[in-house]
């Protein structure tokens, strides 16, 4: 799942609140005329914010407002991941996913040494704990190496020399994945985006889509705004988004929550690199993992429970249109028959922490209860379809004048550059 808590920053004052009124371009470049614009991109996340510079990169001096109906970006998915450069060593070979994956992860990491942005190549050791799971590692090895990511095979003696902690019958070691904080990635994007002329609109939320031939118009209660072409990355609210634009509504968002714990300072050194389980192939999650994070500290998890609000952070959140749209989906009630025991497991281990505590401990016995410290949880949007397919990789559609991303599993937040590119291609 790869949603883990960070702390959205305060954006700039250069960024225009919906609430002020105010809509002038910074420095006073490109100003649109009676408010049209050539490019509007609803949605402050890192795909989001990526779009708006990509398209101003290709597109210089074009006029171009991005949306967000938070008070400041990076608030959701991309505030809240594991802030982790993956490899792309899990997916299909020559797929799409696993190509964004690995050019996003060396434009991450070009961009962060060129801004100042702290980052670590820290590595990660993919752990198998059983038959079972060597069987899906050695698979895993296979794919990788067709992929062509660099990736090392070692024995139970070697995992224990390079991680003392930990146990296993075998691991893989990928050297070349990294940790960041995606919301300064995204901070130092969108002071691009102001500096080239685009403008950032927050406290903005858009209740309405009108498409013509010639224009779309998006609009709110804060207000409206017309461009030529719209590009949708509204991640969590994606399928609302596409129900305002007329299109496809065969599948449903729904969350599900990553549960994390922090282990305390005293704990911080006890992994070198970053502790994933052998993945499951036929889930889209990867597991309770053992994370460092760019800040010193050290986090446990997610595991991935059902949420009743898409947006509701705290254990216990409920939201009843959000509750409603899941539960009145087909789809969802077909995952569920589907992913029945696995869900009943996750559910188990969100209420009690030693359930939790028995997943990190197939790996890392030395974890105790104790160890286990509170910190925010993230939401994942997962895509599902009528049918109950949970959609694994990126799901993009469009209109003569739009285009919506559907669905931007992990790794988004690593192949957000990739992903811009993508979508400005088919502009």
């Amino acid at each position: 799942m790869g949603n883990s808590p960070g702390t959205p920053k305060t954006q700039p004052h250069t960024e225009r609140s919906a609430r002020n009124g105010t809509y002038e371009a910074p420095n006073g470049r490109q100003k649109a005329r009676g408010g049209e614009y050539a490019f509007c991109v609803i949605g402050g996340g890192i795909v989001g914010v990526a779009t708006a510079h990509r398209i101003l990169r290709r597109h210089p001096g074009a006029s171009l407002v991005l949306i967000d109906k938070a008070d400041a970006l990076a608030t959701h998915q991309t505030g809240h991941n594991s802030g982790v450069i993956h490899s792309g060593i899990y997916y299909p070979p020559d797929s799409l996913k696993a190509r964004l994956c690995r050019n996003g992860a060396a434009w991450t990491k070009e961009f962060a040494a060129a801004h100042g942005i702290p980052f670590e190549v820290c590595g990660k050791l993919l752990v198998a704990t059983d038959a079972v799971e060597y069987r899906r590692m050695l698979a895993l090895h296979e794919r990788s190496v067709a992929n062509g990511v660099d990736v090392e095979l070692i024995d139970s003696a070697e995992l224990i020399r390079r991680e003392p902690h930990m146990t296993g019958v075998g691991a893989l070691f990928v050297p070349a994945t990294g940790i960041i904080d995606f919301t300064r990635v995204t901070t130092a994007l969108a002071e691009e985006v102001r500096a080239a002329g685009g403008e950032i609109v927050l406290n903005a939320e858009i209740t309405a889509l009108t498409e013509t031939a010639d224009a779309v118009t998006v609009a709110g209660p804060a207000g409206s705004w017309t461009a030529r072409t719209l590009v949708v990355c509204a991640g969590l609210q994606a399928d609302r988004m596409a129900a305002l634009a007329g299109l496809r509504t065969d599948f449903r968002i729904v969350p599900f929550r990553g549960e994390y714990y922090q282990l305390p300072p005293s704990r911080s050194g006890l992994v070198r690199t970053l502790i994933y389980p052998i993945p499951d192939p036929k889930l889209p999650f990867l597991g309770v993992h053992l994370s460092p994070m760019i800040d010193g500290t050290l986090t446990v998890g997610p595991n991935a429970v059902l949420g009743l609000a898409r947006e509701g952070y705290r254990k216990g959140s409920f939201d009843a249109r959000d509750a409603r749209a899941m539960l009145g989906f087909p789809g969802f009630h077909r995952v569920a028959r589907t992913h029945v025991r696995t869900g009943l497991r996750e559910l188990r281990n969100s209420l009690f922490k030693r359930g939790y505590l028995a997943e990190c401990r197939r790996y890392c016995p030395d974890l105790t209860v104790a160890d286990l410290q509170p910190r925010e949880a993230g939401i994942r949007a997962q895509a599902v379809l009528r049918d109950g397919t949970l959609v694994h990789d990126f799901l993009i559609e469009r209109t003569p004048r739009s285009i919506h991303v559907l669905n931007a599993p992990s790794p988004a937040a690593t192949s957000a550059m990739p992903i811009a590119e993508y979508i400005v291609d088919q502009l």
